[in-house]
């Protein structure tokens, strides 16, 4: 692919260029692949080409060597005959050579095989047929082959077996294993297929084919090729999209996985009114979220017709001679357009609809892992501040919470009292520009403090406080105090005194909420706020999560070593990770969505904390530390920390079967809530739980997921249950989190009756099986 191919397409400033490679495949490619040929692809708009890597010659040679087999065996016997070996390749057998050109192909291996056959002889020689193939491919500078997939889920080890060991043929070899999302491939064998010589004797066992084919077997044939290849990353899929897609589940599931390429076949296109291909509205939307991908796959383009001669104008020049309405009514009969499916490719490359603002926000971090931050720690660098600031959402949140709680205060306190209000944890100071901009929109004057503990962050809130009018809005400048927030002893009044505070301001809250210790901070700095009225923005904060398939995220973490990480192999499973989840599929849906256009799935609470907490909590956290009451906790220190504490077991069903790679969690938070008691009561929300973040802070993009990782892939069965059991501890030196994946399945059981013959159907929950118990205690939360 050369640099300018792709045809990237430009959108808003803000939006990033839709790139999408295309590719043309013939099943029955008649033409050498040439020079020229793959030339007149790229001259006709195509950036790829398919082409078999050996020829029907080679076919015939392996067809002869396993038919003299067989008489040999019928002759001599099968002692004395040894298994046949196929010769390496000839230039009769191939066109490939040694090519820069080779760059744009993609080679495809001999259909005609059965790696997965029940005969040993059949597999032996399909075997032996794969690796010449992939082997010559390798050498040639081919990087990306297609090999078909098995039929059926029969002899299935056996075919992975044989994947596995191709993919040690070659560093750079890429194979896309091409299947069909459900269903039977669109393209046969071409010629004698081996599986159709399997001997007699080695089928007696097989089951016969109803011609019915189960709605998910083939990415179960997909999910065992892969485990048994370790989520190999040079294995991905070549996916072919049928003329109607199916349900919305077993699509999002295919979406999760590592689709390299997306086969649409001519029987994939519909024709609209003028007789121009085209594709259904829900293929449309599916290609979109594929495109949408950090790495979007390509597109091959299936026997829709014969690569153009250059005389021909290419795509780019008939792009913009496509007749109009009036001229396509005045002459409806148009000829057919040899690049017709390509160019409606390029249309709707050109068309896609806009992204999503988290999405043009997190443009290169889609599914990116990263370590949660320790900003108590750590001092944060003002490139990490500034990516926070640029969430208009999160800081307009902020300034309405304080806008209501300042007008609350007004008429708990009077018209004519000052309200102290702190930010702590001010970094660059976005949080106390919105309060004081909220204070100037409500004429309610304000005496502001800027707690903050890093040294360099110091300074800037410093240079603020001097040069900003806001910040000088009622004559007196914002006071910045360099400390850490629990340490502080409280704002300094014009009379020497220290008071308290009535609205202590924080953004403490980290992706699962809790786990950059947002409690525990703002327990050190309660006492600073005033008992009687004072306010707490936020007020609470909620954790959530949900199972997941994450197979892109759980072979990233397969692939990394110690190093990446800096620590030991088996430590990076038990770190939580943030991400920005995207190419995902969740296991368990909303029940009364499942069979909608667009399932739901089901987000359970794990906990919840709310500040501010009860005095006699503090006081007896307070008394454990100095070894006043029972002093001893039960994971270390004095326990003082343990009122922080929490766990919970919350259970899920799964509709359809899956693989859960580990938790996808989310939080949600109530920055202020006026009384219930008035009936125009106000509440201002943050979430990232997407069943509620449209409804509470769309577009707020501060926060991505967080990962919670298995080890242990857990397969879940049809309508089987997960218990998930997850627990928040805490040494009172650092806080860390532990959780544990069992799956269970309900089955029902007949209880025979008594002398009355009556019996009755009772159901009971029967464990399958269990992850391992996952703990981040070495790469906890430093208090």
């Amino acid at each position: 692919m050369t640099a300018s191919n792709g045809n990237a397409f430009a959108h808003a400033p803000d939006e990033p260029p839709t790139i999408l490679y295309i590719g043309h495949h013939e099943s029955q490619r008649q033409t050498p692949v040439s020079v020229e040929l793959i030339q007149n692809a790229q001259y006709a708009g195509y950036d790829l080409i398919s082409a078999p890597i050996t020829k029907p010659h080679f076919q015939s040679r392996v067809l002869t060597t396993l038919r003299e087999h067989v008489d040999a065996l019928a002759t001599k016997g099968s002692k004395h005959v040894p298994m046949p070996l196929i010769s390496p390749l000839t230039p009769l057998d191939t066109d490939f050579a040694p090519a820069e050109t080779n760059l744009s192909l993609i080679a495809v291996t001999s259909s005609w095989i059965d790696l997965a056959s029940s005969d040993p002889l059949i597999a032996h020689v399909s075997r032996q047929v794969l690796n010449l193939e992939i082997a010559y491919a390798a050498f040639c500078g081919i990087s990306n082959v297609i090999v078909q997939g098995p039929v059926s889920n029969r002899g299935t080890a056996q075919y992975a077996r044989s994947v596995r060991e191709a993919l040690g043929l070659g560093p750079y070899i890429q194979l896309q294993i091409l299947l069909p999302m459900t269903g039977e491939l669109e393209e046969g064998p071409d010629g004698t297929h081996l599986g159709e010589l399997a001997r007699s004797e080695y089928l007696e066992g097989d089951f016969e084919d109803d011609g019915e084919f189960e709605l998910y077997e083939s990415w179960e044939i997909w999910n065992s090729i892969r485990q048994l290849c370790e989520y190999n990353t040079r294995l991905s899929i070549a996916l072919e999209l049928p003329r109607q897609l199916p349900s919305a589940t077993l699509q999002s599931r295919w979406f999760s996985e590592p689709v390299r390429l997306l086969n649409l076949p001519r029987t994939s296109f519909l024709r609209n009114a003028k007789g121009f291909p085209v594709l259904s509205k829900p293929h449309q939307q599916y290609l979109t979220r594929f495109l949408r991908l950090r790495t979007a796959p390509w597109v091959l383009l299936s026997d829709v017709g014969t690569i153009p001669e250059p005389a021909c104008q290419s795509i780019q020049q008939v792009a913009t001679m496509e007749p109009t309405p009036a001229e396509a009514a005045a002459n409806p009969k148009q000829p057919e357009d040899p690049i017709g499916h390509l160019r409606y490719m390029r249309h709707l490359q050109q068309t896609q609809p806009p992204r999503p603002m988290i999405e043009r926000f997190g443009q290169g971090y889609q599914d990116y892992l990263q370590s949660p931050l320790q900003p108590l720690t750590d001092n944060l660098e003002s490139i990490t501040y500034e990516v926070f600031e640029k969430d208009p959402v999160k800081y307009d949140s902020y300034q309405q919470a304080c806008v209501l709680a300042l007008k609350d205060l007004r008429e708990k306190l009077g018209k004519d009292r000052e309200i102290n209000v702190a930010v702590v944890g001010a970094g660059r100071g976005p949080l106390m520009t919105g309060a004081l901009r909220a204070s100037k929109q409500t004429g309610i004057k304000v005496r502001c403090w800027a707690v903050e503990k890093n040294l360099n962050a110091y300074v800037h809130l410093q240079r603020k406080a001097a040069t900003e009018e806001l910040w000088r809005l009622w004559g007196t400048p914002v006071t910045v105090v360099k400390s850490d927030m629990r340490a502080w002893s409280g704002p300094v009044l014009p009379d020497g005194t220290i008071g308290k505070v009535d609205i202590l301001i924080s953004e403490l809250l980290g992706s699962f909420a809790d786990n950059e210790l947002s409690p525990e901070c703002l327990d050190g700095i309660q006492h600073v706020l005033n008992p009687d009225h004072g306010v707490s923005i936020p007020q609470s904060y909620t954790a959530h999560f949900t199972p997941i398939a994450a197979p892109r995220l759980y072979s990233d973490i397969l692939g990394r070593s110690s190093t990446d990480l800096n620590m030991t192999v088996a430590e990076k499973w038990d770190l939580p990770y943030v991400v920005l989840l995207h190419q995902y599929d969740d296991l368990a849906l909303q029940q009364q969505t499942v069979a909608t256009d667009s399932p739901l799935p089901e987000i359970k609470e794990a906990w919840e904390f709310s500040h501010p907490i009860a005095p006699e909590i503090l006081e007896q956290a307070k008394a454990r530390a100095g070894g006043g009451v029972g002093t001893g906790g039960w994971v270390g220190g004095d326990g003082s920390n343990e009122h922080n504490f929490r766990s919970c077991v919350l259970r899920f069903k799964c509709q359809n079967r899956g693989v859960c790679h580990g938790l996808g969690g989310y939080f949600e938070s109530v920055l202020y809530a006026q009384s219930a008691d008035n009936e125009q009561a106000k509440k201002v929300e943050l979430s990232t739980n997407p069943l509620t973040m449209d409804q509470k802070s769309q577009d707020m993009i501060s926060w991505f997921p967080i990962f919670f990782p298995l080890k242990t892939p857990i397969h879940v069965p049809d309508g089987g249950e997960l218990e998930v059991s997850m627990w928040r501890q805490t040494d009172d030196r650092k806080v860390w989190y532990e959780w544990v994946v069992e799956l269970f399945e309900t089955e029902e059981i007949r209880i025979d009756g008594g002398e009355d013959g009556a019996s009755e159907i009772r159901t009971r929950r029967k464990r399958l099986g269990s992850s391992e118990l996952h703990s981040s205690r070495k790469n906890g939360c430093l208090m």
